[in-house]
């Protein structure tokens, strides 16, 4: 009797590992899947060119350069700790506000894009 009751639980326990199992590698599929792959080409370059640019770009540029996949990637700890700071804090990015402050969204973009791997 023990033996059949233990074999039962046994057979039971198996059977919920195997259900739960899935469910959670089906989960975060989804959730991967969900998630626009985000690249320096299509979603970053264009973040900086409109909040960063002149004063991080060639030619007016006068502070450290951020017009390349390579650059961008270097420094993004820093571009995302700026541009989150307060307002009146010296280091705030863009500087003395002569760009329009980066909305959430966007730095969301820049956070979900150095979480991902940085793709070119």
């Amino acid at each position: 009797m023990k033996l059949r009751f233990i074999l039962l639980l046994f057979v039971l326990a198996m059977i919920f590992v195997q259900c739960s199992g899935p469910k959670k590698a089906t989960m975060a599929t989804s959730e991967s899947m969900t998630m626009k792959a985000i690249s320096f080409t299509t979603d970053i370059k264009p973040i900086m060119v409109n909040h960063c640019a002149p004063c991080h770009f060639p030619e007016t540029g006068k502070k450290k350069l951020l017009d390349t996949y390579i650059a961008t990637k270097d420094n993004i700890v820093d571009i995302i700790t700026r541009v989150q700071l307060d307002k009146a804090d010296d280091k705030f990015m863009p500087f003395k506000l002569k760009k329009e402050p980066l909305s959430d969204s966007l730095i969301t973009v820049l956070k979900n894009w150095r979480k991902s791997g940085m793709a070119e």
